[in-house]
Order: C-alpha cells, then sequence, then structure tokens
C-alpha cells in the first residue's frame, strides 16, 4: 500500500486529538500529573530526573508536581536503595486506584459514540489496535 505517511500522521494526530477531547477530563489530574503517574506505574519507580525527562518537563516542574502528588497521597519517596543520597519515587496504591478510576471514566466516555458506529467501523477500529500500540510503545490488554 503506497500511503503518504506525512498525510497519514496529520489525519492520526487530528484524531488523537479528537479522542483526548472526548475522553479528557482535568477534574482531578492535569495531562502531566496523570501521565507521571502512568509512568509509574508502567515503568515502576523512578528518579525525579527521569521521570522529567519521561515526561518532556524541566526538573523544577517535575520537582513541584511531584510535591502535589506526593501531598496527595498519589506518589511515595524513599532512599534509592543502590544510592542512599538520592530519591525514588514510587506510586502508591491511592495512585494506582486514581488511575484505574480515570481509565474507567475514559472507556466509559468513548463506549457510548462506540455504540453508535456501525459493526464495520467497530471491527476496523478493533483491527487497527495492535498496529496503533505498536507505534505508541502501550502494551495491549
Amino acid at each position: 500500500m503506497d500511503l503518504d505517511r506525512t498525510d497519514l500522521a496529520a489525519r492520526l494526530d487530528d484524531v488523537v486529538v479528537g479522542l483526548r477531547q472526548l475522553t479528557g477530563s482535568r477534574a482531578e489530574l492535569s495531562l502531566t500529573a496523570a501521565a507521571t503517574l502512568a509512568t509509574l506505574q508502567r515503568s515502576g519507580p523512578a528518579r525525579l530526573t527521569e521521570l522529567a525527562v519521561a515526561e518532556g518537563v524541566s526538573q523544577p516542574s517535575m520537582t513541584a508536581l511531584v510535591a502535589r502528588l506526593t501531598d496527595q497521597g498519589l506518589v511515595a519517596r524513599s532512599a534509592d536503595p543502590t544510592d542512599g543520597r538520592a530519591v525514588v519515587l514510587s506510586l502508591t496504591g491511592a495512585g494506582a486506584d486514581l488511575l484505574a478510576r480515570r481509565r474507567t471514566q475514559r472507556a466509559d466516555r468513548l463506549a457510548g459514540p462506540l455504540g453508535d458506529l456501525d459493526d464495520d467501523d467497530v471491527a476496523r477500529i478493533a483491527a487497527a489496535l495492535p498496529a496503533l500500540a505498536r507505534l505508541t510503545g502501550v502494551p495491549q490488554h
């Protein structure tokens, strides 16, 4: 299949923005906060500098964000077992619960519009998910 990948990328970006608008809610967390919690859930404990790089924010911004997340009980700080001078951040049970609740809420917001599509469209979306997962590096459930 001969596709213009730049055009495909632009069209995919439009769909991603639309999905974010459909599923987004910042009532509890900003996108960066939610992404930081998801990174800790997916990758395990990390140093602050690693999180800043992973989320594409400055270290001072990540420091402020982690302070808020720690105050909310969503992230825990502990000594790095390999370097006692460093701090490792990990997701708490409350943080994991919040992520699970947010995921359920987003899925619920998508279920309605998916119910309005015909079976062929739903099948095409389902068929595209493995490729989209590989594209984004997101593991499939």
